[in-house]
Protein backbone atom coordinates (compact mmCIF):
# COMPACT_ATOMS: atom_id res chain seq x y z
CA UNK A 1 0.00 0.00 0.00
CA UNK A 2 1.40 3.41 -1.03
CA UNK A 3 1.87 6.14 1.55
CA UNK A 4 2.33 9.85 0.92
CA UNK A 5 4.21 12.54 2.77
CA UNK A 6 2.35 15.68 3.82
CA UNK A 7 4.16 17.59 1.04
CA UNK A 8 3.04 15.07 -1.59
CA UNK A 9 -0.56 15.25 -0.39
CA UNK A 10 -0.52 19.05 -0.62
CA UNK A 11 0.99 18.96 -4.12
CA UNK A 12 -1.65 16.46 -5.24
CA UNK A 13 -4.44 18.63 -3.83
CA UNK A 14 -3.11 21.71 -5.60
CA UNK A 15 -2.75 19.89 -8.88
CA UNK A 16 -6.23 18.33 -8.86
CA UNK A 17 -7.82 21.63 -7.80
CA UNK A 18 -6.12 23.45 -10.64
CA UNK A 19 -7.22 20.81 -13.14
CA UNK A 20 -10.83 21.13 -11.97
CA UNK A 21 -10.79 24.86 -12.67
CA UNK A 22 -8.81 24.68 -15.88
CA UNK A 23 -11.06 25.67 -18.79
CA UNK A 24 -11.28 23.19 -21.64
CA UNK A 25 -9.15 24.01 -24.66
CA UNK A 26 -11.30 24.49 -27.78
CA UNK A 27 -10.63 21.76 -30.33
CA UNK A 28 -9.68 24.31 -32.98
CA UNK A 29 -7.00 25.80 -30.69
CA UNK A 30 -5.66 22.50 -29.42
CA UNK A 31 -5.34 21.15 -32.98
CA UNK A 32 -2.96 23.98 -33.83
CA UNK A 33 -0.49 23.01 -31.10
CA UNK A 34 2.31 25.25 -29.87
CA UNK A 35 2.87 28.13 -32.26
CA UNK A 36 4.82 31.34 -32.17
CA UNK A 37 3.28 34.73 -31.58
CA UNK A 38 4.29 38.32 -30.97
CA UNK A 39 2.83 40.83 -28.53
CA UNK A 40 2.37 44.04 -30.46
CA UNK A 41 0.76 47.38 -29.64
CA UNK A 42 -1.66 48.44 -32.33
CA UNK A 43 -1.98 52.17 -31.69
CA UNK A 44 -4.44 53.46 -34.31
CA UNK A 45 -2.92 51.30 -37.06
CA UNK A 46 -3.83 47.62 -36.58
CA UNK A 47 -3.16 46.84 -40.24
CA UNK A 48 0.37 48.23 -40.01
CA UNK A 49 1.03 46.34 -36.78
CA UNK A 50 -0.20 43.07 -38.26
CA UNK A 51 1.95 43.67 -41.33
CA UNK A 52 5.01 43.71 -39.04
CA UNK A 53 3.98 40.37 -37.51
CA UNK A 54 3.43 38.93 -40.99
CA UNK A 55 6.79 40.20 -42.26
CA UNK A 56 8.56 38.49 -39.36
CA UNK A 57 6.97 35.19 -40.39
CA UNK A 58 5.09 34.83 -37.10
CA UNK A 59 1.58 33.33 -37.34
CA UNK A 60 -0.11 34.72 -34.20
CA UNK A 61 -0.14 37.79 -31.99
CA UNK A 62 -1.55 39.30 -28.84
CA UNK A 63 -3.00 42.67 -29.82
CA UNK A 64 -2.35 45.57 -27.47
CA UNK A 65 -5.41 47.79 -27.92
CA UNK A 66 -6.84 50.56 -25.73
CA UNK A 67 -9.53 52.08 -27.98
CA UNK A 68 -12.60 50.14 -29.10
CA UNK A 69 -14.47 52.30 -31.59
CA UNK A 70 -15.94 51.21 -34.92
CA UNK A 71 -12.93 52.43 -36.90
CA UNK A 72 -10.53 50.30 -34.83
CA UNK A 73 -12.81 47.31 -35.25
CA UNK A 74 -12.91 47.80 -39.02
CA UNK A 75 -9.13 48.20 -39.28
CA UNK A 76 -8.36 45.17 -37.09
CA UNK A 77 -10.74 42.95 -39.04
CA UNK A 78 -9.23 44.17 -42.32
CA UNK A 79 -5.70 43.48 -41.09
CA UNK A 80 -6.60 39.98 -39.92
CA UNK A 81 -8.21 39.19 -43.26
CA UNK A 82 -5.33 40.65 -45.27
CA UNK A 83 -2.42 39.05 -43.41
CA UNK A 84 -4.01 35.89 -41.99
CA UNK A 85 -2.66 36.52 -38.50
CA UNK A 86 -4.38 34.68 -35.64
CA UNK A 87 -5.07 37.19 -32.85
CA UNK A 88 -5.04 35.00 -29.74
CA UNK A 89 -5.95 37.70 -27.20
CA UNK A 90 -6.70 41.37 -26.72
CA UNK A 91 -4.11 42.77 -24.31
CA UNK A 92 -5.22 45.81 -22.34
CA UNK A 93 -5.17 47.46 -18.92
CA UNK A 94 -7.41 50.50 -18.69
CA UNK A 95 -7.17 54.18 -17.79
CA UNK A 96 -4.84 55.70 -15.25
CA UNK A 97 -1.12 55.37 -14.57
CA UNK A 98 0.87 52.15 -14.37
CA UNK A 99 4.32 52.35 -12.79
CA UNK A 100 6.33 49.16 -13.13
CA UNK A 101 8.25 49.09 -9.85
CA UNK A 102 7.88 47.80 -6.30
CA UNK A 103 6.74 51.05 -4.67
CA UNK A 104 4.31 52.77 -7.04
CA UNK A 105 3.35 49.54 -8.80
CA UNK A 106 1.01 48.33 -6.04
CA UNK A 107 -0.69 51.76 -6.12
CA UNK A 108 -1.18 51.95 -9.89
CA UNK A 109 -1.30 48.55 -11.65
CA UNK A 110 -4.40 46.53 -12.44
CA UNK A 111 -7.62 46.09 -10.48
CA UNK A 112 -6.01 46.26 -7.04
CA UNK A 113 -5.83 50.08 -6.62
CA UNK A 114 -9.20 51.36 -5.42
CA UNK A 115 -8.72 54.72 -7.14
CA UNK A 116 -8.80 53.24 -10.66
CA UNK A 117 -10.68 49.98 -10.12
CA UNK A 118 -14.19 50.91 -11.27
CA UNK A 119 -12.94 52.61 -14.46
CA UNK A 120 -10.76 49.65 -15.31
CA UNK A 121 -13.54 47.12 -14.76
CA UNK A 122 -15.67 49.01 -17.27
CA UNK A 123 -12.73 49.35 -19.67
CA UNK A 124 -12.09 45.61 -19.58
CA UNK A 125 -15.77 44.92 -20.25
CA UNK A 126 -15.61 47.16 -23.32
CA UNK A 127 -12.47 45.34 -24.41
CA UNK A 128 -14.27 42.02 -24.04
CA UNK A 129 -17.16 43.26 -26.20
CA UNK A 130 -14.67 44.48 -28.82
CA UNK A 131 -12.89 41.13 -28.78
CA UNK A 132 -16.19 39.35 -29.34
CA UNK A 133 -16.99 41.54 -32.36
CA UNK A 134 -13.55 40.74 -33.78
CA UNK A 135 -13.78 36.98 -32.98
CA UNK A 136 -10.80 37.13 -30.60
CA UNK A 137 -11.15 34.32 -28.05
CA UNK A 138 -9.43 35.80 -24.96
CA UNK A 139 -8.91 38.95 -22.93
CA UNK A 140 -5.54 39.41 -21.24
CA UNK A 141 -4.46 41.82 -18.48
CA UNK A 142 -2.39 42.43 -15.36
CA UNK A 143 -4.67 42.29 -12.33
CA UNK A 144 -1.97 43.94 -10.20
CA UNK A 145 -0.27 43.20 -6.90
CA UNK A 146 -2.96 40.86 -5.54
CA UNK A 147 -2.42 40.77 -1.76
CA UNK A 148 -0.58 37.71 -0.49
CA UNK A 149 -2.67 37.87 2.69
CA UNK A 150 -6.20 36.60 1.89
CA UNK A 151 -7.45 38.34 5.05
CA UNK A 152 -6.52 41.75 3.65
CA UNK A 153 -9.79 43.56 2.75
CA UNK A 154 -8.23 44.64 -0.56
CA UNK A 155 -7.88 40.96 -1.48
CA UNK A 156 -11.63 40.31 -1.37
CA UNK A 157 -12.36 43.60 -3.14
CA UNK A 158 -9.97 42.67 -5.92
CA UNK A 159 -11.41 39.17 -6.28
CA UNK A 160 -14.89 40.68 -6.56
CA UNK A 161 -13.75 43.08 -9.30
CA UNK A 162 -11.97 40.30 -11.19
CA UNK A 163 -15.08 38.11 -10.92
CA UNK A 164 -17.17 40.88 -12.51
CA UNK A 165 -14.84 41.07 -15.50
CA UNK A 166 -14.42 37.29 -15.82
CA UNK A 167 -18.21 36.87 -15.70
CA UNK A 168 -18.59 39.40 -18.50
CA UNK A 169 -16.00 37.51 -20.56
CA UNK A 170 -17.85 34.26 -19.88
CA UNK A 171 -21.03 35.82 -21.24
CA UNK A 172 -19.08 36.66 -24.39
CA UNK A 173 -17.74 33.11 -24.68
CA UNK A 174 -14.18 34.19 -23.88
CA UNK A 175 -11.25 33.15 -21.77
CA UNK A 176 -9.86 35.63 -19.23
CA UNK A 177 -6.07 35.45 -18.93
CA UNK A 178 -4.17 36.59 -15.83
CA UNK A 179 -0.65 37.83 -16.55
CA UNK A 180 1.90 36.44 -14.09
CA UNK A 181 4.37 38.65 -12.28
CA UNK A 182 3.09 40.79 -9.45
CA UNK A 183 2.04 37.92 -7.20
CA UNK A 184 3.42 34.52 -6.22
CA UNK A 185 1.99 31.52 -8.09
CA UNK A 186 0.09 30.30 -5.02
CA UNK A 187 -1.56 33.70 -4.56
CA UNK A 188 -2.61 33.69 -8.20
CA UNK A 189 -4.03 30.18 -7.83
CA UNK A 190 -5.91 31.25 -4.69
CA UNK A 191 -7.44 34.25 -6.46
CA UNK A 192 -8.52 32.12 -9.42
CA UNK A 193 -10.18 29.60 -7.13
CA UNK A 194 -11.90 32.36 -5.17
CA UNK A 195 -13.21 33.98 -8.36
CA UNK A 196 -14.60 30.51 -9.03
CA UNK A 197 -15.49 30.67 -12.74
CA UNK A 198 -14.36 28.14 -15.34
CA UNK A 199 -13.25 30.54 -18.09
CA UNK A 200 -10.09 31.65 -16.30
CA UNK A 201 -6.58 30.87 -17.51
CA UNK A 202 -3.04 32.08 -16.96
CA UNK A 203 -0.75 33.85 -19.39
CA UNK A 204 2.60 32.61 -18.15
CA UNK A 205 5.03 35.49 -18.54
CA UNK A 206 8.13 33.49 -17.74
CA UNK A 207 10.39 36.51 -17.29
CA UNK A 208 7.97 38.47 -15.09
CA UNK A 209 8.16 35.83 -12.38
CA UNK A 210 11.91 36.47 -12.28
CA UNK A 211 11.78 40.27 -12.76
CA UNK A 212 9.47 40.60 -9.75
CA UNK A 213 11.42 38.03 -7.72
CA UNK A 214 8.29 35.90 -7.25
CA UNK A 215 9.28 32.48 -8.60
CA UNK A 216 11.37 30.40 -10.95
CA UNK A 217 9.03 29.85 -13.94
CA UNK A 218 9.80 26.14 -14.25
CA UNK A 219 8.98 25.57 -10.58
CA UNK A 220 5.87 27.78 -10.89
CA UNK A 221 4.40 25.23 -13.29
CA UNK A 222 4.09 22.80 -10.40
CA UNK A 223 1.48 25.17 -8.91
CA UNK A 224 -0.22 26.81 -11.89
CA UNK A 225 0.80 24.63 -14.85
CA UNK A 226 -2.64 23.12 -15.57
CA UNK A 227 -4.11 26.62 -15.89
CA UNK A 228 -1.60 27.98 -18.42
CA UNK A 229 -3.42 28.99 -21.61
CA UNK A 230 -0.97 31.57 -22.95
CA UNK A 231 2.71 32.35 -22.63
CA UNK A 232 5.02 35.34 -23.01
CA UNK A 233 8.44 34.22 -24.16
CA UNK A 234 10.93 36.73 -22.77
CA UNK A 235 13.94 36.65 -20.47
CA UNK A 236 15.18 38.57 -17.46
CA UNK A 237 17.35 38.85 -14.39
CA UNK A 238 16.31 38.75 -10.74
CA UNK A 239 15.97 42.11 -8.95
CA UNK A 240 18.85 43.24 -6.74
CA UNK A 241 17.57 46.76 -6.00
CA UNK A 242 14.55 46.64 -3.64
CA UNK A 243 13.00 49.60 -5.46
CA UNK A 244 13.31 48.30 -9.03
CA UNK A 245 12.28 45.25 -11.00
CA UNK A 246 14.95 43.02 -12.45
CA UNK A 247 16.26 43.78 -15.92
CA UNK A 248 14.55 42.39 -19.02
CA UNK A 249 17.13 41.03 -21.49
CA UNK A 250 17.12 39.19 -24.83
CA UNK A 251 16.09 35.56 -24.71
CA UNK A 252 19.09 33.43 -23.77
CA UNK A 253 20.80 36.14 -21.72
CA UNK A 254 18.67 35.86 -18.57
CA UNK A 255 17.66 33.34 -15.93
CA UNK A 256 14.82 31.56 -17.71
CA UNK A 257 15.79 27.95 -18.42
CA UNK A 258 13.90 27.64 -21.70
CA UNK A 259 14.85 24.00 -22.49
CA UNK A 260 13.54 22.81 -19.09
CA UNK A 261 10.52 25.10 -19.38
CA UNK A 262 9.47 23.72 -22.76
CA UNK A 263 10.05 20.16 -21.64
CA UNK A 264 7.71 20.68 -18.69
CA UNK A 265 5.10 22.50 -20.81
CA UNK A 266 5.07 19.55 -23.19
CA UNK A 267 4.61 17.15 -20.26
CA UNK A 268 1.59 19.28 -19.29
CA UNK A 269 0.34 19.03 -22.90
CA UNK A 270 0.44 22.79 -23.38
CA UNK A 271 -0.75 23.48 -26.92
CA UNK A 272 -1.14 27.24 -26.99
CA UNK A 273 0.70 30.24 -28.39
CA UNK A 274 4.29 31.08 -27.47
CA UNK A 275 4.15 34.87 -27.70
CA UNK A 276 7.48 36.69 -27.96
CA UNK A 277 7.79 39.90 -25.97
CA UNK A 278 10.77 42.27 -26.10
CA UNK A 279 10.31 45.44 -24.07
CA UNK A 280 12.43 47.81 -26.14
CA UNK A 281 11.76 49.65 -29.40
CA UNK A 282 13.48 50.19 -32.72
CA UNK A 283 15.75 48.06 -34.92
CA UNK A 284 17.28 46.20 -31.97
CA UNK A 285 13.84 44.98 -30.91
CA UNK A 286 13.25 43.56 -34.39
CA UNK A 287 16.66 41.87 -34.39
CA UNK A 288 16.06 40.36 -30.94
CA UNK A 289 12.63 39.09 -32.02
CA UNK A 290 14.16 37.42 -35.10
CA UNK A 291 16.77 35.66 -32.96
CA UNK A 292 14.14 34.62 -30.41
CA UNK A 293 11.99 33.21 -33.21
CA UNK A 294 14.82 31.00 -34.48
CA UNK A 295 15.65 29.78 -30.97
CA UNK A 296 12.05 29.08 -29.94
CA UNK A 297 11.18 27.29 -33.17
CA UNK A 298 13.85 24.70 -32.34
CA UNK A 299 12.45 24.18 -28.83
CA UNK A 300 8.90 23.82 -30.12
CA UNK A 301 10.03 21.27 -32.70
CA UNK A 302 12.24 19.26 -30.30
Amino acid sequence: MSTFTRREVMQLALATGAVALAPPVPASASDKGMRLGLIIHMGRDPEGALAKVHNLGIPTCQAGISEYDAEMEKKLKAGIERYGIEVTAINTAGPGPAVWDFYKGPLTIGLVPREYRAQRVEHLKRASDFAKRCAVPALHTHCGFIPENPNDPVYEETVKAIREVVSHCKGNGQLFLFETGQETPITLLRAIRDVGLDNQGINLDVANLILYGKANPVDALEVIGPLVRGMHAKDGLYPTDPHKLGEEVPIGQGKVDFPRLFARLKELNYRGPVTIEREIEGPQQTEDVRKAKEYLEKLIAA
